[in-house]
């Protein structure tokens, strides 16, 4: 069973930066989409960045811009370089592992970004 690790998170001032780490434990598909979630109490989780195992890369508009969604290969590690960061960027933010076939939906366990204004 892949488990996610994420880390990175914490708090930060408006304006400033922080990069978010997620490691799988245990071997993945080649063929995988990769991606990073957040949610605020009260909401449903969102999509925030995805990136495919062929290397195509989906923002939400919310963070075009500001956010880069990177993956490397050799250290297995995903990455979301979050800049310029705003107060409406607080939230937990999960890393996601899809499978399509055979089908694998993998959750971290939430790394929270706090952004004050």
């Amino acid at each position: 069973q892949v488990q996610l690790v994420e880390s990175g998170g914490g708090l930060v001032q408006a304006g400033g930066s922080l990069r978010l780490s997620c490691a799988p434990s245990g071997s993945i598909f080649e063929i995988n989409t990769m991606g990073w979630f957040r949610q605020t109490p009260g909401q449903q989780r969102t999509l925030v960045a995805t990136i495919t195992s062929g290397g195509t890369i989906y923002y939400a508009d919310s963070v075009k811009g500001r956010f880069t969604i990177s993956k490397d290969d050799a250290k297995n590690t995903l990455y979301l370089q979050m800049n310029s960061l705003k107060p409406e960027d607080t939230a937990v933010y999960y890393c996601n592992l899809h499978v399509d076939y055979p089908y694998v939906e993998v959750w971290g366990q939430g790394t929270l970004v706090t952004v004050s204004s």
